[in-house]
């Protein structure tokens, strides 16, 4: 190629033309591609279905369970509306300490109350208020009970203490014990139980059945 001359009057005018072309070119800038928008919920799930089919059976339509003749109650909450209606106050208060604790409810013969008295009656469930105040001891009885009577347990033994670690040495439960008890529907008869049974610091206690009324 022929190189120009130096002299050519065009010479100085094709000089910054030459340096243009020589020049590095820039590289194009990247074109910027829009993200697709996200698919919604029912567009991945058929997506994701795409192709499957629908399971054909036959279904069996099983019996309903029958309800439980008890309450859905929890024993423990059915047992303190139960201890709270028991009152302290009863019209026999003045049973003086020491004395055999008896009660025979109306109507029953008095036949029921000797053999409890005597031990004849299997003692089915027990229930040792050792250490119970008398709040604790009363919601203690009140839920001994309904368990019984929810087995169904016709005779029971509740150990009550003498009071001898009482501050004043008197039997204090007992004889709150025996209003508790008094004012127990479920309740058909106590007595003091054996010498062999815990004598005077337990009492034994014949329960309705659940069938009964």
């Amino acid at each position: 190629m022929k190189k120009p001359d130096k002299s050519s009057p065009f010479y100085h005018q094709l000089k910054p033309l030459q340096k243009a072309l020589s020049a590095p070119k820039a590289k194009p800038a990247p074109a910027v591609v829009a993200a697709p928008p996200p698919l919604s919920d029912h567009e991945l799930f058929m997506l994701a279905a795409a192709g499957s089919r629908p399971i054909v059976h036959d279904r069996h339509q099983h019996a309903l369970p029958r309800p439980s003749p008890w309450p859905l109650q929890r024993w423990h909450d059915e047992a303190q509306v139960m201890a709270d209606a028991m009152s302290d106050f009863w019209p026999w208060d003045e049973l003086e300490t020491g004395e055999e604790l008896l009660y025979l409810r109306p109507g029953m013969k008095l036949d029921t109350l000797k053999k409890l008295r005597r031990g004849q009656w299997v003692v089915q469930a027990g229930l040792d208020l050792h250490g119970h105040s008398i709040d604790t001891a009363r919601l203690a009885v009140a839920e001994f009970l309904h368990d019984c009577r929810l087995r169904n347990q016709r005779c029971v033994r509740i150990i009550h203490g003498k009071g001898l670690g009482s501050k004043n040495k008197e039997p204090v439960l007992k004889l709150k014990l025996k209003n508790w008890l008094a004012q127990r529907d479920e309740v058909l008869a106590f007595a003091q139980a054996r010498s062999v049974d815990g004598g005077s610091g337990a009492v034994l206690v014949l329960l309705k059945g659940w069938r009964e009324k």
